[in-house]
């Protein structure tokens, strides 16, 4: 009986305050949950869809560009959630203060938002969500969930020398690679070289395109479940609005490319 009264009242509690990293060229801060949901510019943003929940949902949120103290549009910033998740991010649309505008969404304790799921955890304690995220089609990558830190770090290109494609490749192979930072790398290494934990390598020890036709991979790429059913994948789809039929064209080109410069 002790125990189950034990147990009730872990239950009863609400949830433990969170703390988010900030390590920008003004130094390292942490922030509570509550010294957030404390500042002025605190608001209300209804956001119609977003990418974890899928429905209207209105959260307590903070513009994110008021955080990034010292970050510069050309800067380049690296979001690392609790669960593997790490997305690569230009700052310029973080600091947008106008189109498409990110905001900081923050779980109270005290009304912690609903699971993403039977036995898993919530999107919290922080989610970066969008307003407008049509007008300058912001992809599902960049809407990183439950995060820890956020940091400013030099380009992909400089940190992972083995994701480039050759200097002679072509226009859309090179294109290719921005859309591959844009929309891959925050769940997908290459070449043993990326700092997410969530997917498979894409070139190591095979690449998609090695064992994938190129119809069936665009097929996987614009909805994953098309191609193969599973309730626990994580893999968004990726609509036109989002990934255009070119650029899905150039990502693919460098997926091929890259299937011929395997590290050893």
């Amino acid at each position: 009986m002790f125990r189950w009264l034990a147990l009730l009242l872990v239950l009863s509690q609400p949830a433990l305050a969170a703390e988010l990293t900030l390590e920008l060229p003004s130094g390292s801060r942490s922030w509570t949950t509550e010294q957030l949901l404390a500042r002025p510019d605190v608001r209300e943003v209804t956001i119609d869809n977003d990418t974890a929940y899928k429905h209207k949902t209105v959260y307590r949120a903070v513009p994110l560009a008021s955080l990034l103290e010292g970050i510069r549009p050309g800067d380049h910033l690296q979001v690392v959630a609790l669960d593997g998740f790490v997305a690569e991010l230009a700052a310029a649309p973080l600091l947008a203060t106008s189109g498409s505008r990110a905001w900081l969404a923050i779980e109270d304790p005290a009304n912690p938002w609903p699971p993403l799921g039977e036995d898993k955890p919530s999107a919290g304690p922080f989610f970066l969500v969008w307003t407008d995220p049509q007008v300058d089609r912001i992809v599902p990558e960049q809407w990183p969930y439950q995060i820890a830190t956020i940091r400013r770090l030099p380009p992909v290109a400089e940190r992972f020398p083995a994701l480039l494609p050759a200097a002679e490749a072509s226009a859309d192979v090179q294109a290719g690679f921005a859309q591959f930072q844009k929309n891959c790398l925050a769940c997908h290494r290459l070449n043993r070289q990326g700092d997410a934990q969530f997917g498979p390598d894409l070139n190591v020890p095979y690449n998609p395109t090695e064992y994938l036709q190129a119809g069936f991979l665009k097929r996987l790429i614009r909805n994953p479940q098309d191609l193969r059913h599973w309730p626990q994948a994580r893999m968004p789809a990726f609509a036109e609005t989002t990934l255009s039929d070119t650029e899905l064209d150039q990502l693919i080109a460098y997926l091929t490319h890259m299937a011929g410069r395997k590290v050893q």
